[in-house]
């Protein structure tokens, strides 16, 4: 049986505590809640970590949050050697917010990348201080400076980012919205959530269901360490916090 778990962090990626209901406990250990603040690994975001808040006063850490039958639902992986909770169990859940905060503003630096390099996109990895974004590129003719200038300029404009949605029509009928080459986004449910950037999404949208900050300002000094070359036409962009260390 897949459970489906409300994703509180869709609506609101700044939400650092709430309140939720134990659904299920898996036979792996895992923890299943009707509703949660937690984001489950997916599209290159991995997921949150922080602690479930039992009524004893005592916690159970969570090291990972993870997917389960389908995308909606989300699984809270307990660091070993814990009790675990009972279903129908009251429980306060925390995320740590520094963790998320970070990811959330490289999650939204590597979505800048996909700006100032209008490429498709052949993978991508989000991670607290040095993301990757790969693109199909025929030549080299960026260069870090380059691209670090041009992700500067959209971070000092201070843009900013919100989600909508549109329907599965709306995308089929723009699908230059898509820049990912190998991964579609998921249809089926009528709703597709884009991420937007810019004044009525001006400066870019595209389907992301991961958490991102209010505004590119917030993204603050980013800068591209690396640029590698990964096959024939694939280049790799790595993205690190601060600013761009001195030759």
């Amino acid at each position: 049986m897949a459970y489906k778990t409300q994703a509180l962090f869709r609506d609101d990626a700044y939400l650092r505590r709430a309140d939720a209901t134990v659904v299920a406990v898996n036979d792996r250990g895992g923890i299943l809640l009707d509703r949660t603040i937690f984001y489950a690994t997916s599209g290159g975001q991995p997921g949150d970590t922080g602690h479930l808040e039992r009524a004893d006063g005592s916690s159970i850490a969570i090291t990972a949050t993870i997917t389960g039958e389908s995308k909606e639902e989300i699984i809270h992986v307990p660091a070993p050697g814990q009790g675990l909770p009972a279903v129908g169990e009251k429980l306060g859940l925390a995320i740590d917010w520094e963790r998320r905060h970070l990811l959330m503003r490289m999650h939204a630096a590597c979505h800048l990348l996909t700006v100032a390099c209008p490429f498709p996109i052949t993978g991508a990895s989000v991670a607290e201080d040095d993301s990757r974004v790969d693109f199909d590129i025929p030549d080299a003719s960026f260069s870090k400076e380059e691209v670090t200038a041009s992700l500067m300029d959209l971070v000092r404009a201070d843009h900013p980012i919100f989600t909508r949605l549109i329907s599965d029509d709306e995308l089929a009928a723009n699908p230059g919205l898509v820049k990912s080459k190998n991964v579609r986004p998921p249809v089926g449910t009528g709703k597709i959530r884009l991420v937007c950037i810019g004044d009525n999404g001006s400066v870019d949208s595209q389907p992301c269901g991961g958490t991102h900050v209010k505004s590119t300002g917030e993204v603050g000094e980013i800068h591209i360490g690396k640029i590698e070359k990964k096959g024939r036409e694939n280049r790799r962009f790595r993205i690190r916090f601060g600013p761009m260390p001195a030759v």
